[in-house]
């Protein structure tokens, strides 16, 4: 009988997300090879010295480490890769994706652009993602015969990641938003009270809370951008910093069309 071929996938950066991953690949039954310059190859993983000794074999490269040290993972490794190919898990800008795919093209290395969608912790290789470019197919087969959850979108890389983007302005908006109310509601000392209140909004939301919100920012754009103006200077009052508040202010009034100075 012929022994199906082991899987070698590369895992750059074994943090909180790379590190969950690459667990739950080798529990999957996957060789992994591992590299972090900052954190140790945990046991039943092949420690590797740098990214090119990492990708070197390897049937997929996973980077996972940070936006700021994509480019240089990837130039560090990409001569190294042979035919494997190469997917950025990292949360960066489409434009940085499309880079990154030029410069796996040039070393004929097919390219995957992966979005992670949801908190990896709890989940690991579960956590919800998407994939686009050249390589988006491949990568999606071999992630989701060792239990991934991957949707492939037909475009280039840089489509998953500006779906990502466009998803984190609502999520971390309304993150940002919900801290800096809170500590306003502390400072003011109502924090309680004011928990309570998000509580309830957040949990009567339905299908028709967004064109609520939408429609009545528009229509009542003048008169809340007043309104959070008066919020800017309160908050400033309890020595709390407006950031939410005062931008909530600058888009109100661009959507005012109120001129805001010469």
């Amino acid at each position: 009988m012929t022994r199906a071929k082991l899987v070698t996938v590369a895992v750059l950066g074994l943090g909180e997300a790379g590190g969950a991953i690459a667990r739950d690949l080798v529990d999957a039954g996957a060789v992994v090879r591992a590299y972090d310059p900052a954190v140790s190859a945990p046991a039943r993983m092949l420690a590797a010295v740098d990214e090119a000794d990492a990708v070197t074999g390897a049937d997929l490269v996973l980077s996972v480490n940070s936006a700021q040290a994509s480019s240089g993972a990837l130039l560090a490794g990409v001569a190294a890769v042979g035919t494997g190919l190469w997917a950025d898990l990292n949360t960066a800008s489409p434009g940085t994706k499309a880079r990154l795919a030029e410069v796996a093209a040039e070393h004929g290395v097919p390219f995957a652009d992966i979005a992670i969608m949801a908190p990896v912790p709890g989940r690991g290789l579960r956590t919800p993602m998407s994939a686009s470019g050249a390589a988006a197919v491949d990568v999606a087969r071999i992630l989701t015969a060792f239990g991934a959850s991957v949707e492939v979108l037909d475009g280039p890389a840089g489509l998953a990641a500006q779906r990502k983007l466009l998803r984190s302005v609502f999520f971390k908006g309304l993150a940002a938003a919900v801290v800096e109310a809170l500590e306003a509601g502390r400072a003011a000392g109502c924090e309680e009270w004011l928990h309570a209140n998000i509580v309830e909004e957040l949990t009567r939301a339905d299908a028709s809370t967004v064109d609520r919100l939408v429609n009545g920012t528009h229509r009542h754009a003048v008169r809340r951008a007043h309104e959070m103006a008066a919020a800017t200077e309160m908050l400033t009052d309890l020595g709390v910093e407006p950031a939410i508040a005062a931008a909530s202010h600058t888009l109100l009034t661009r959507l005012s069309g109120t001129p805001t100075g010469p």
